[in-house]
């Protein structure tokens, strides 16, 4: 019990006090939060987008690419341009967030949805990868001998990020509102600074030394086809387009009223990207800025503008932060993404759960496992994460468009004709980005998303056919297969842990009255609606036992549990026992383990620290030799 309760000591520093249930509505974000929470990918993305380009146009064409570079990244300019359109549109219409995912669902049907979901999951566990990478490399960048260590750092930085998200929204916001603003304030100041040099004429191009320009420019003419390099040129820099999509997908993140609040944020981001894209890509055309090893294009231009004084390593460091930052689009976009999916029953169920801190710590968590796995095995290289970033978010951004079009021609609201020819447009040519960068990415790594999505839909079907048929196994048609306790029976007193009344429950009953006189069936609520469904079904099928139902405001079943037995233990007469029956799911195979019964191990983990407690894990098996193709209707509390 010292141990449980030291725990729990180091859990409330780490992550602070708990909150309850109905505190929720003061975690929901401002736009003064809000903006700098889920712009942070986007605006970051400057900081690698017009090098993605460079890297692209130059190495081919010399110091010629600086006439292609204002072009294409006009043309990403404009798209997205369409695409905050498009987002502000989902936004009225979809107020509980999903997105792309939510669009496809009602508009396009159940697989262009689950394609959106698999590539917004990879497109979001990227952004945390490509983030953390892209800022070690600036720190890098300002000091060299850390090259050695520059996966350490990413994973530390992953580590940090996660344990800011785990402690709540509200101060996660308030810890990275502060950075992302710093940023913006510093990259507007270097433009301001750059402009005002470049129009007075003391802005000059860098001089590189001949070694540094063996490495980046041509050794002979350029033969290839000149519009496929400004198309994958467009398809590096559209990297700058990440995380717009993260404000539709989280407007139930913001306070009320929230969809206007949203809006608001999605035009200031977009207002953000124009001034510091095209203003960064200005003066890197000016300045005829390349690539180079160990070094950044923004770090070119701060010293170019600054020298390597205080101001240069400003820009450095608050470029730094802010691509750290960006992960948090993520830890913001993708848990609410997860939690979606687990009520429609494709991804497990503990992603629909909120932590102490009201967060959906396991989906943290997800990302946390999964990014780190991504930095260690790229060697926290983002140039090579990038060819798989982009991918994802363009098939996302394409079926979003395409299904707002469907929406417009099926509902034909006021406006609907020039809003389907703007999202028509949108969807075609987001569409053809997608080939453009799948295409010009596919042996740079791309390859890899056209095994790893089809996977992933492949799982979430077979999650969805598994809870499915669990649930047609499980339902009650008649009540018979209740037994009555038997007359005079004696016994241990005993607690029967409910979730729902089902077939495994009658089960666990059944057990309990060969045992016991003393039985009382407990249910931890963490819904209230649940709770009140659970009263009035226990009262229809009139079972002769005692049901209690204990508030839980907190979410934390464990501590709600312990106090509850610790006190029922502390009546026990002298020599008696407490018994608590468990139910275990049993399946076919061992993978389906991860969908069922982490509670119950982790309660009977729990419960065994009492002295005069006896946990009794009750079986329940089922098959799944052949999983129903139908189920499109399960309970929302059928297993845990």
């Amino acid at each position: 019990m010292k141990k449980v309760i030291y725990l729990s000591k180091v859990k409330n520093v780490l992550l602070g006090k708990s909150l309850r249930s109905d505190e929720i509505k003061h975690e929901r974000l401002s736009r003064r939060w809000g903006l700098p929470i889920l712009a942070s990918d986007a605006v970051s993305s400057v900081a690698y987008a017009v090098e993605e380009i460079l890297i692209v146009l130059v190495p081919l064409l010399g110091f010629a690419a600086f006439g292609y570079v204002p072009g294409v990244v006009g043309a990403i300019i404009l798209l997205l341009l369409i695409l905050v359109f498009s987002y502000s549109q989902i936004i009225s219409h979809y107020p509980n967030g999903g997105g792309a995912y939510i669009v496809s669902k009602e508009n396009l049907g159940e697989m262009p949805a689950l394609v959106s979901a698999a590539a917004l999951m990879v497109d979001y566990i990227l952004t945390v990868a490509v983030s953390i990478s892209a800022s070690t490399m600036a720190i890098v960048a300002a000091v060299p001998s850390l090259g050695p260590f520059r996966v350490e750092i990413s994973v530390a930085c992953i580590l940090l990020i996660t344990l800011i998200n785990l402690r709540g929204m509200r101060e996660s916001s308030k810890i990275f509102g502060i950075p992302t603003y710093a940023f913006i304030i510093a990259m507007c100041i270097m433009i301001a600074v750059g402009f005002f040099k470049l129009f007075s004429g003391t802005l000059t191009p860098i001089t590189y030394t001949p070694d540094q320009l063996t490495s980046v420019l041509p050794t002979q003419a350029f033969q290839g086809v000149l519009v496929l390099l400004v198309l994958r040129a467009f398809s590096s820099g559209c990297s700058a387009l990440t995380g717009v999509e993260a404000v539709s997908n989280a407007v139930p993140a913001f306070k009320e009223p929230s969809q206007r609040n949203a809006k608001h944020v999605l035009y200031l981001l977009a207002g953000i990207i124009v001034i510091v894209f095209g203003g960064t890509t200005i003066l890197a055309v000016s300045l005829h800025v390349v690539h180079l090893e160990g070094t950044t294009v923004v770090a070119q231009i701060a010293q170019s503008i600054f020298g390597r004084n205080f101001f240069y390593y400003i820009i450095q460091i608050t470029t730094s932060l802010i691509l750290i930052l960006a992960a948090n689009t993520a830890y913001n976009g993708l848990p609410l993404l997860l939690y979606l999916l687990a009520h429609d029953h494709y991804v497990p169920r503990q992603f629909s759960q909120r932590g102490a801190k009201l967060s959906f710590s396991n989906g943290i968590l997800f990302i946390m496992v999964v990014a780190i796995f991504l930095v260690v095995v790229f060697h926290s290289d983002p140039h090579n994460l990038i060819p798989l970033y982009s991918v994802g978010v363009f098939i996302s951004f394409t079926l979003s468009q395409y299904g707002m079009f469907r929406k417009w021609l099926r509902e034909k609201e006021k406006g609907w004709r020039y809003k389907s020819l703007i999202n028509m447009f949108g969807a075609i040519v987001t569409g053809v980005g997608s080939l453009i960068i799948f295409y010009s990415k596919f042996f740079e790594g791309a390859w890899m998303l056209a095994i790893a999505m089809p996977i992933i839909i492949y799982v979430m079907i077979y999650i969805r056919n598994h809870y499915a048929e669990v649930k047609k196994q499980l339902e009650l048609t008649e009540f018979a297969p209740y037994y009555p306790r038997p007359a005079g029976m004696k016994g241990t007193p005993c607690i029967v842990l409910l979730q729902s009344i089902n077939k495994a429950t009658l089960k666990a009953l059944n057990y309990a009255n060969t045992i016991s006189d003393d039985i009382t069936v407990l249910h931890i609520c963490r819904y209230p609606k649940h709770a009140e469904e659970l009263r009035a079904q226990w009262a229809e099928l009139q079972i002769p036992l005692k049901l209690k139902i204990i508030e839980n405001p907190y979410r934390d079943i464990t501590r709600t549990l312990k106090c509850y037995v610790y006190k029922r233990e502390k009546d026990l007469g002298h020599g008696e026992n407490l018994t608590v029956i468990l139910i275990k799911y049993v399946a076919n195979h061992w993978f389906d383990l991860v969908l069922h019964n982490q509670t119950t191990y982790f309660l009977e983990k729990i419960l065994s620290r009492f002295k005069n407690v006896t946990s009794v894990i009750i079986p329940y098996h089922y098959s799944l030799d052949s999983l129903s193709k139908n189920g499109k209707d399960i309970d929302e509390d059928e297993v845990d």
